[in-house]
């Protein structure tokens, strides 16, 4: 049975579901919870702060490109934070030993790397359902950590809506 489970999350619509899923399981099974919020600063390459030059003749423009961004990494980091309290006491609420952490870098080695130094018995974390190209160009963090962890992964699969397969007689 599994007693700790380490639950990778962020703050979508599948976020939401894979905490509800693992909230249950948690309380069914009497495990204790590490909620793990991870700021990746290439994820969809949408923040980068490690491509920010700031040695060109363009000084100031990059002074000002710098304190922006440092201002939204700040945002980003905070909101996460508030994030990860409010789902820990949600836990706690329910009579689930709850903690969190918030880490920055690549999301699927460090889901790997925080589990084994917690000992997680069970990783839980969400699936995008991304194939093909769009997984080639993007990553995809749950493949990394079904083939890289060293405890049983469980992925939730993001409810994609169901259309009617109408033919025509």
């Amino acid at each position: 049975m599994f007693h700790k489970i380490l639950v990778a999350i962020n703050d979508t619509e599948i976020g939401q579901q894979v905490f509800k899923e693992t909230l249950s399981l948690a309380t069914a099974t009497n495990a204790e919870l590490l909620l793990l919020h991870i700021i990746s600063p290439v994820e969809d390459g949408e923040l980068n702060l490690f491509s920010l030059q700031t040695d060109s003749i363009y000084g100031s423009f990059h002074t000002r490109g710098v304190e922006y961004y440092v201002r939204q990494w700040e945002a980003l980091k905070k909101h996460g934070i508030e994030f990860l309290t409010l789902l820990t006491n949600q836990a706690i609420a329910q009579n689930v030993n709850a903690e969190f952490v918030q880490e920055i870098g690549a999301p699927g080695p460090l889901i790997c790397e925080i589990a084994q130094t917690w000992k997680a018995d069970l990783i839980i974390i969400g699936r995008r359902g991304l194939s093909g190209i769009n997984e080639f160009l993007l990553g995809s963090v749950s493949n990394y950590v079904l083939h890289h962890a060293s405890c049983s992964v469980l992925t939730i699969q993001r409810k994609i809506p169901v259309t009617k397969n109408v033919t025509s007689q």
